[in-house]
């Protein structure tokens, strides 16, 4: 049986099938849980695919005005300052050529683009479907236009491969170009190589003074592996991918269900 240690001092949520609902919501329940961790003493940091541009409504709506680490542990934005903290872009010419050699292996892909900063852009090539039709994206007639400013990350689509081939593949095609992930269903990522949520939540947990072995983690997809990693205690969702699953040290309820709220008015009760 799971024996919490003494004190908690950070909670790290993705949102996506995690903290949020399918609407986008956070419940009132999972509010008040997060509440009760900040009255004990723990700092909550949002830990998301999602580039900062995509989540700074919904930190307002929130109420966030903490840390948030922001495109797969490329970006830490200060919700409450309303100013970009630190940044790592992706090298276009060494992405396009990441591309390239995907192709190569598996076929066309269809290709977006994070652009960097808390005003950038996603840009969507002819083909790629959004995961998220909440998140706003410009289409790009031509990939070349993907390349226009610099970008943070590359999300890639392939017509009849599923999310953990095309991952599989993708990793063995582009070595050290970039960091392959899974973030969802529909959303293989390349990073600049290196960069992660465990390398997001080590920066972040720098500048807020604490340390991540002191986090209780909660997240359903392969690319919360690198957080898992780093944090004190690690639960998985109940849908959560077979990977994260295996790495947890608890299984909790569905992102619809409240799960995070169980676990925190557990460990905070």
């Amino acid at each position: 049986m799971f024996t919490p240690p003494a004190v908690y001092t950070l909670v790290a949520t993705d949102l996506d099938g995690t903290l949020l609902r399918s609407d986008d919501s956070v419940s009132p329940r999972s509010r008040a849980a997060l509440a009760r961790a900040a009255a004990a003493g723990a700092r909550h940091l949002i830990v998301t695919g999602r580039p900062v541009p995509g989540i700074r409504a919904l930190l307002a709506h929130l109420g966030y005005d903490g840390l948030a680490v922001c495109g797969q542990g490329a970006q830490v934005y200060d919700a409450g300052a309303g100013r970009m903290v630190s940044s790592v872009t992706l090298d276009r010419e060494l992405a396009d050529a990441a591309l390239g050699k995907i192709e190569a292996e598996v076929g066309q892909v269809f290709a977006a683009v994070d652009q960097d900063g808390a005003d950038g852009r996603t840009l969507i090539e002819r083909g790629y479907r959004m995961p998220h039709p909440t998140l706003p994206a410009q289409r790009a007639e031509r990939r070349e236009e993907l390349w226009a400013a610099p970008v943070i990350k590359v999300l890639i689509r392939h017509p009849a491969l599923t999310d953990d081939e095309l991952a599989a593949a993708a990793r063995g095609a582009v070595g050290d170009l970039a960091s392959v992930t899974m973030a969802g269903p529909g959303t293989v990522e390349l990073a600049p190589y290196g960069v992660d949520k465990g390398t997001g939540i080590a920066r972040a947990a720098r500048l807020l003074g604490r340390d991540p072995a002191g986090a209780v983690a909660f997240g359903d997809m392969p690319n919360d592996l690198p957080m898992f990693r780093l944090s004190g205690h690690r639960v998985a969702m109940a849908g959560a991918h077979a990977e994260l699953k295996a790495e947890a040290d608890e299984i909790t309820l569905s992102n619809e269900d409240d799960g995070v709220a169980v676990v925190l008015e557990r460990v905070f009760a």
